[in-house]
């Protein structure tokens, strides 16, 4: 079995770097191989342009989607993009590991779904969701926040969790993912910005990380979030009434 992690956090010695590292270690020992993308080590460049295309099928108006497909067909996807492109094609588990910006993620994880999912290669007309190119993986979303756990939930002040993270989910689940429920790490506070003493936040911290290894050597127990498939929907794709 192969994880891939993909990290999107811009300082090593955060708590999401913790987790990141907690993560490969625990699926080394329940006899995973490894890979990590660090994005911001990497210089991962998250804006989609023509630059990034030496080939171009267009060189005077640039369509993304024309673009990465014209390089699929022809072996001139970048580098950077083909690398990881393997990776995930070599994972049975991808996980996401991120802080909640702004009610969701950073844009350099965004951007690196933006380059890295291509068109016409990844994923096309017919190839999505229940058929999509990554069927028989499994995804998994880590995220830290830094409100408590009690302020999240419908309606509640941090906002619903299950509706922030739907558009990565649903992601995730359109290029063909089975994608597990995830892992929230709550309370991660910056500097200055601690709801509770010293001593009870790392405790607390560190009884996560804990929580974050069992979860990690139980995902086989763990049942992926249901979403609608193409039985679900009419020729125009609106959900059929049953």
């Amino acid at each position: 079995m192969h994880a891939h992690i993909v990290h999107a956090h811009p300082e090593p010695s955060s708590y999401n770097g913790t987790l990141t590292r907690t993560a490969r270690q625990s699926l080394l020992d329940c006899g995973y191989s490894v890979t990590t993308n660090d994005l911001h080590r990497l210089n991962f460049d998250p804006v989609e342009r023509g630059a990034h295309y030496a080939d171009r099928s267009d060189t005077e108006t640039f369509s993304a989607l024309a673009e990465q497909r014209h390089a699929w067909q022809n072996g001139t996807l970048p580098k950077q993009i083909q690398t990881e492109i393997g990776n995930l094609e070599r994972a049975d588990l991808i996980i996401l590991q991120f802080p909640l910006w702004w009610h969701g993620p950073p844009a350099i994880l965004k951007g690196w779904m933006d380059r890295v999912f291509v068109n016409g290669g990844l994923y096309t007309s017919q190839m999505r969701y229940g058929t999509g190119y990554f069927k028989g993986k499994r995804a998994l979303v880590s995220v830290t926040t830094g409100a408590p756990r009690k302020a999240f939930g419908p309606g509640s002040r941090g906002g619903d969790f299950e509706t922030m993270l739907w558009p990565v989910h649903y992601s995730l689940h359109y290029m063909g993912f089975s994608v597990l429920p995830p892992f929230v790490s709550y309370g991660v506070q910056g500097h200055g910005y601690s709801y509770e003493d010293e001593d009870s936040l790392h405790s607390r911290l560190a009884q996560n990380l804990t929580d974050w290894r069992l979860h990690l050597s139980t995902l086989d127990e763990a049942e992926p979030i249901l979403f609608q498939g193409w039985n679900d929907w009419d020729d125009d794709g609106k959900a059929i009434s049953r």
